[in-house]
Parts: C-alpha cells; sequence; structure tokens
C-alpha cells in the first residue's frame, strides 16, 4: 500500500508540481485547494486524492482533518504550501491582513500539526514540511504581515521538531524565485533575476530536489533549507 503525503494547495505553482512528482513518485499524495483550476483534472487523472478546502473557513478545515484521519491512519508526511500574499493596505486594513496571513501560514499547520500527530507517529519515519519564505529571514517593505506570518511559521518548525523527535522530522524550505508568473513582464524578470547571485529563474526542480532530500534524510530535522540562489549575499 502507498504511503501517504498530504500537501496543501496543489491547484498550481509549487504545489502542483510537488502533488505531480510525489505521486509519480509512487506515493499517495491527498492534495487541498481552493480554486478549481483545469490543472487538477491532470492531478486526478493521475491518482490525486482532492479535496477542496477554504482554509479561511473553519468548518471546511474540519472536515478536511476528520476526511485525512479517516482515508489516512499511517500519514507519511504533510507538506504545507497553501499560501497567500496580501500586501499591508492602509492602517484600517492592517489587523484584517494581518490576521489573514497568520491564519492561512500560521494558524491552520498549527492546527493540521496537531490535529494528525498520531496519524504522523504511526508511521516508521514521517515528515512536516513547511514551505516558509526568504522574506521570513529579510523581511519587507510592501508584505510585512506576510513577511511575519512566514517567520512565525519558520519559528513554530523549531517547537514541532522537538515535540515530535525522532519518529517525525520537522523543517522548513524557504525559497525566492523560482518560478515567475504569467503576465510577467521582461523588466520586471530582469530586476527579479539581478537579486540573487545566480541571476535566474530557480525552476520547480529545485524545490522538488530539497523535498527528495528531506523525505530521504534519516537526520535532519528543525532546519530551515535556504533555496534563494545567494540572494542573501546581494
Amino acid at each position: 500500500m502507498s504511503e501517504v503525503i498530504l500537501i496543501t494547495g496543489v491547484g498550481q505553482r509549487i504545489g502542483f508540481y510537488l502533488a505531480e512528482h510525489l505521486q509519480q513518485q509512487g506515493y499517495q499524495v491527498i492534495g487541498t485547494y481552493r480554486t478549481q483550476r483545469s490543472s487538477l483534472d491532470h492531478l486526478r487523472d493521475l491518482g490525486v486524492d482532492l479535496i477542496q478546502c477554504d482554509f479561511n473557513i473553519s468548518d471546511q478545515v474540519h472536515s478536511l482533518i476528520a476526511s485525512v484521519q479517516q482515508k489516512a491512519p499511517i500519514l507519511r508526511g504533510i507538506i504545507h504550501n497553501a499560501s497567500d500574499w496580501l500586501p499591508d493596505g492602509t492602517a484600517d486594513q492592517a489587523i484584517l491582513t494581518m490576521n489573514v496571513m497568520m491564519h492561512i501560514h500560521v494558524a491552520v499547520p498549527y492546527q493540521l500539526n496537531l490535529a494528525l500527530k498520531d496519524q504522523l507517529l504511526a508511521s516508521k519515519t514521517a515528515d512536516i514540511i513547511h514551505i516558509t519564505d526568504y522574506v521570513a529571514e529579510k523581511g519587507s517593505k510592501k508584505h510585512i504581515a506576510y513577511a511575519a506570518s512566514k517567520a512565525a511559521l519558520t519559528n513554530m518548525t523549531l517547537s514541532f521538531a522537538q515535540l515530535l523527535a525522532p519518529k517525525v522530522k520537522v523543517n522548513n524550505i524557504a525559497p525566492a524565485l523560482i518560478l515567475f508568473n504569467e503576465g510577467d513582464d521582461e523588466d520586471y524578470k530582469l530586476k527579479a533575476r539581478a537579486k540573487s547571485l545566480m541571476n535566474k529563474e530557480a525552476g520547480a526542480a529545485e524545490i522538488l530536489n530539497v523535498v527528495d532530500y528531506l523525505l530521504n534524510s534519516g537526520y535532519v530535522t528543525g532546519r530551515t533549507l535556504a533555496v534563494d540562489g545567494g540572494r542573501h549575499l546581494k
């Protein structure tokens, strides 16, 4: 029977490639998504078990937990990829923006890790991987709430690594530029690439390789693996 991995936010970009990759590696992926996209049809064809869940709706999060507990009494891993990226906006919007960012990036991963702890511990070895961000270390002038929430998620990794050792390894992956968005113009791309020493778009394979490394490691826990092309040295 295939080992089960839960990945949040598989509708596009890194989450999509992670679900595709791990399903093709022989895992049974359970993937969450908020918005229906054509890309999900491909994942369904591969056999990915998809669950629609808006993390802002508590009842849907509770239903997700109950469904995963029923489908996977033994859980090989959780990859927390679901994310949102809101600008800070005005002072009047500040509390709402911070609450949304902290809820999606911290509160729901915290809730899922605790609720599915027994399923993880039932596995011979298991992993929790938090997808954080380069800005958790550097900060962001335009996305302060986003950066703060990713920093909180980074810190939460340390606590869960201690709580769940030695059976469950808990780590972060902190990417900078990995994939451009459709519609990014050449001027933007030029400026974005120039922020790192490697001066290029990394591509999804860089994240997939780090995930493979963590899943295959028997020792690494409580760490942040930066995938930033040397951006911290610019």
